[in-house]
Order: structure tokens, then C-alpha cells, then sequence
């Protein structure tokens, strides 16, 4: 009797295996949106980051201009400042 099962299921396997194959990702699907968490925050789109981070950057290059004179003089040391 066993050899015929074993012999029905190996000619065709893809029969038996499919629908048991489906009933298990079924099941895992759901216990999947069980545990997970369907909350996604909003994050701003990519352009608009962007564009923040840009005037962002111009606002600060605009200030950092306006300190320094010229480039030679953007890391010298206070000793080297007061002999000016």
C-alpha cells in the first residue's frame, strides 16, 4: 500500500506540494500583520529636504563670508591674529 502512496505523490508532487504550500504562506501573511507594526511616520519628501539643506548651507556660508576677510585667514591661530 505505501509504495503506491509513495509512488502517486512522487509522479505528482507538484499537485500535493502547491496547495500546502499556499495554506502556509496564508497563515504566515497573517500572523505576519499580527506582529508587525503598520505605522509609518511621515517623513518630508527628498526635494524638500533638499532645498532645506540648501538654504540652510547658503545661510551659513553667507555668515561664515561675512566673518572672515579672505580664506588665509580662516584658520590662523589667536597668537597669529593679534601681531596683525
Amino acid at each position: 500500500m505505501w509504495p503506491l502512496v509513495y509512488g502517486f505523490l512522487r509522479s505528482n508532487a507538484r499537485y500535493v506540494v502547491f496547495p500546502v504550500a499556499v495554506v502556509i504562506g496564508v497563515i504566515g501573511y497573517n500572523v505576519e500583520n499580527l506582529v508587525s507594526s503598520k505605522y509609518t511616520p511621515y517623513n518630508q519628501s527628498i526635494i524638500q529636504q533638499r532645498i532645506e539643506r540648501q538654504t540652510s548651507e547658503a545661510e551659513l556660508t553667507k555668515i561664515n563670508n561675512a566673518t572672515y576677510e579672505n580664506v588665509l585667514e580662516k584658520n590662523l591661530s589667536e597668537s597669529l591674529r593679534a601681531k596683525k
